[in-house]
């Protein structure tokens, strides 16, 4: 069995594998563990801490073989990073299935989880991770911008700033890792000031290096008078400060620091990836592995003392919330009892877009040319002109955001956007205007292919919080859509027990059947999320449906027997 090696994605024309999509899948998975792209790309690790691409070097080895072999009417099958089979099917299925970390319900924790996986019997496989669609930090800079850009507004409406943006705010905030370095560069694109504290020194440097960390404060002193000078001039900054967060936040609530905006993206979903206080870091991952069950009751036990910080920034009027790492469960476990007093992002900002079916939606150039995600970008603000956040945002990524990897942009669009985008790609790789095949996917954060109670459906208006019911049929009609691969996964970024998840990506390669494959894909992913939240009673999602022609049978009324095509005929029918 080999073992760790650097692995760069191929650029260009040039294949390898039997077809397009065979090596859109093989790029992909070697694209998530490109030095520039992974966290640890010797251990497989992608992002989060313990998030994988394969199970092992020899399940990559294995799957890179297959790819490479694989005909167009065959599917292979990976089951937690390995490669356990190939099938044959048909020209319209995935040529890629992948399961990760799905454990039945009563086994479905981390004691277990780590038990099976130090047998080698599984992986865990974070959301874009074991699904191969990770494009870097700017995988989620771009929903922690709109989150961002979310938390501008309502503090506007409600008087705290004044012209829509972060100007004149400070952002507290932790963790600088593969999902958590997005935050100071989503803050200072909003206007804001960004004090980020991170207990791995690699990681501030990692992100300052890529433009996503301003500056590195030499002491706490030091980050604060940063910090106040910047908010005093109105202008962006951000900071990354060397500690660890459990320390550091009860420290800036005593000294009553001019803190505006309060969250956390440290690995807190999993306790073996949170720096306990006392422990040094350079000692931190041999504690984890000697003493686990030890180490993790240090974990909680200062996730508590984080959290109650948080909870005092809270009670001295800062805007407060959780990014969706499963904090509050961990600090509460810890035997902090107020750890929920604050809301998670989704319910707090994001759901409204959720019930347009909006989303992560998110594309990798193959060629491995930034030209041709100039190319995209422009094609975008030509299909969506009146779209003035969309225009804004892509503005700022091409400014701002540094490439890792193969060349990749996200945005977020909704129901009815993202089958015109990947029909109008697919028709730029068929005309040569783009040099080679796109990639389309989007993160499994996504408005129907989730089910998290801690996260995406955290204070669902009809309680369903913890139905798993929609990301399995997100998953099914993806396959019968004709994705190119498609993904389920337990856990996430909230860890074991807490979320079932769906990921797809479909490969516009010029070709009609690209084509034909990507408006149902796109069309009917994000109608998942419109459908999820008529369900749930939401009036917008219903207002949704009736304009854009979803279908719900539930709401639909009349006699529709005999229309046949199922089409446009009668779509209005429904709210």
């Amino acid at each position: 069995m080999s073992g760790p090696r650097p692995v760069r994605a191929p650029r260009g024309t040039r294949i390898s594998a039997r077809g397009w999509q065979q090596e859109a899948a093989l790029r992909m998975l070697q694209n998530n563990l490109d030095p520039e792209v992974a966290e640890h790309p010797d251990k497989l690790v992608v992002y989060g801490g313990t998030g994988k691409a394969a199970r092992d070097w020899g399940s990559f080895d294995a799957m890179v073989r297959t790819l490479e072999t694989l005909a167009d009417d065959e599917t292979m099958l990976v089951q937690s990073g390995r490669p356990v089979g190939v099938m044959q099917t048909h020209e319209w299925a995935p040529r890629v299935l992948l399961a990760n970390s799905n454990l039945v319900g009563d086994w479905a924790n981390w004691e277990e989880f780590r038990r099976l996986d130090a047998l080698g019997l599984t992986m865990y496989g974070q959301m874009t991770a074991g699904s191969w669609i990770y494009i870097g930090t700017q995988g989620i800079l771009q929903g922690t911008y709109e989150t961002f850009a979310a938390v501008a507004a309502k503090l506007t409406r409600e008087g705290r700033t004044s012209d829509g943006t972060l100007a004149g705010t400070v952002t507290l905030t932790a963790g600088l890792g593969g999902m958590g370095g997005a935050q100071p560069l989503a803050v200072t694109m909003n206007g804001g000031v960004a004090l980020c504290v991170e207990c791995d020194p690699s990681r501030i440097d990692r992100r300052i290096e890529h433009g996503y960390l301003d500056v590195r404060a030499d002491s706490l002193d030091d980050a604060l008078r940063l910090v106040e000078e910047a908010r005093a001039a109105r202008r962006p900054l951000s900071v990354g400060l060397l500690g660890n967060a459990a320390e550091v936040l009860p420290r800036l609530l005593a000294a009553d620091a001019p803190i505006d905006i309060v969250t956390d993206q440290t690995s807190a979903h999993d306790p073996l990836a949170y720096l306990p206080v006392g422990v040094d870091f350079a000692d931190m991952a041999a504690y984890a592995a000697e003493k686990p069950a030890e180490f993790t009751a240090r974990a909680q036990e200062s996730m508590a003392r984080h959290v109650e910080a948080m909870v005092g920034f809270l009670d001295a009027g800062a805007e407060v919330f959780d990014y969706g790492n499963s904090i509050r469960g961990e600090a509460r476990t810890g035997g902090y009892a107020r750890a929920f007093d604050f809301p998670g992002f989704v319910p707090a900002y994001i759901r409204p877009l959720f019930c347009e079916g909006k989303g992560p939606f998110r594309w990798a150039a193959l060629s491995g040319d930034p030209k041709d995600i100039a190319a995209t970008d422009r094609a975008l603000l030509e299909l969506f002109p009146e779209n003035e956040s969309l225009a804004r945002w892509l503005k700022l990524a091409g400014e701002r955001v540094h490439f890792q990897g193969l060349p990749a942009r996200i945005c977020w669009l909704g129901y009815g956007e993202r089958d015109k985008a990947g029909e109008r790609f697919n028709e730029m790789v068929a005309s040569g205007e783009l040099s080679a095949p796109i990639v389309l996917g989007r993160d499994h954060l996504d408005c129907g292919s989730v089910a998290s109670p801690y996260r995406e459906t955290e204070a669902m208006k009809d309680g369903s919080d913890a139905i798993a019911d929609w990301p399995l049929l997100n998953a099914m009609v993806n396959v019968a859509s004709g994705a190119s691969w498609v993904s389920i996964h337990h856990g996430g970024g909230v860890g074991m027990g807490r979320s079932l998840h769906a990921g797809q990506v479909t490969v516009a390669d010029g070709t009609p059947l690209a084509g034909e494959k990507l408006r149902r894909v796109l069309t009917n992913d994000p109608g998942m999320g419109v459908i999820r939240h008529v369900d749930a009673g939401y009036e917008r999602a219903e207002e949704v449906a009736a304009e854009r022609g979803v279908r719900v049978p539930m709401r639909e009324t009349g006699d529709r027997t005999g229309t046949g095509d199922g089409g446009a005929d009668g779509a209005g029918d429904g709210a």
